[in-house]
């Protein structure tokens, strides 16, 4: 089945928390069309949205919570990013008051002057923590959140696992380009519709998230340190290999010497993320 969410009072919200309640229930396997602000709440039309609780919502406008029926924590939340599509213009900040305004059309957006390729996706896809209470949307988790990873664009499928029952998933923060690292704290910050296919497994554990590309399998890893955010991606992909390649633990850790790259995903949302990257042309 097919739903739909347009950014209207009481759908958009600022902070994670397994205290709010869902905007939508739906069924595992069911679709939801998305029209979301960007993550400093402004609507394409150029209209701002303001939080509900100011002093709570502090961090990107997302859209949700979505309850998936029956989802308990452990399972693994399944989302397939059948489409994202960038709005009309866009913004990429730095040092106040420098700042770049895109013209966002087609697979180019124009701004300072110069022209790039265009390749939308969403920043935060992601779940509450399991304690109680609001927190930030910022840091990327476990359980997803503000990944800011420019692979997870159209046809890419996230695995998260879930950290509470019906999995309370939201999403925002639509980027229409973004470098690895995202180095100014900003990419094409721009409001996008997306159309998002939510599902559950349960027959692999999982800690943290990986994806699946359409060339490529992703594994994450978040941590104040670089060092050990690239661990949780290694320790990740290893499992992978095992998994999905039917490797020895050595062999992977060979063979992940070889054919695995790691990239820095992002280094300005108070965790720094990596991800590690085995392409399917890798291994011959």
């Amino acid at each position: 089945m097919l739903h739909a969410l347009e950014p209207e009072e009481g759908n958009v919200h600022g902070a994670f928390s397994r205290e709010l309640q869902p905007v939508l229930t739906i069924e595992p396997g069911d679709s939801v069309a998305l029209a979301i602000p960007d993550g400093m709440w402004t609507l394409d039309s150029g209209e701002q949205l303001e939080p509900r609780d100011p002093a709570v919502e502090t961090g990107h406008a997302l859209m949700g919570p979505i309850e998936l029926r029956g989802a308990r924590a452990g399972q693994i939340l399944v989302v397939r990013v059948d489409s994202v599509l960038a709005g009309r213009t866009g913004v990429t900040m730095t040092e106040p008051p420098h700042l770049i305004r895109w013209e966002l059309d087609g697979d180019v957006g124009r701004g300072g002057g110069r022209s790039v390729r265009l390749a939308p996706f969403l920043g935060v896809m992601g779940m509450p923590p399991p304690e109680p209470g609001f927190h930030s949307t910022h840091p990327p988790r476990p359980w997803g959140g503000n990944i800011d990873c420019k692979e997870l664009v159209a046809g890419t499928t996230l695995h998260l696992p879930i950290p509470v029952d019906g999995a309370l998933f939201s999403c925002g923060d639509g980027h229409a380009a973004q470098g690895d690292g995202e180095v100014s704290g900003t990419a094409i910050e721009c409001a996008v519709s997306a159309g998002l296919t939510l599902d559950v497994r349960d027959d692999i554990e999982l800690e943290w998230p990986f994806a699946r590309t359409a060339d490529a399998w992703l594994t994450f890893g978040f941590d104040e340190h670089l060092g050990r955010a690239a661990r949780i991606a290694v320790d990740g992909m290893l499992d992978l290999m095992e998994r999905e390649l039917g490797m020895t633990r050595e062999d992977a850790l060979a063979f992940a010497s070889v054919v695995v790259d790691l990239r820095v995903t992002q280094v300005v949302n108070v965790v720094l993320g990596v991800h590690a990257v085995l392409r399917d042309d890798a291994i011959l």
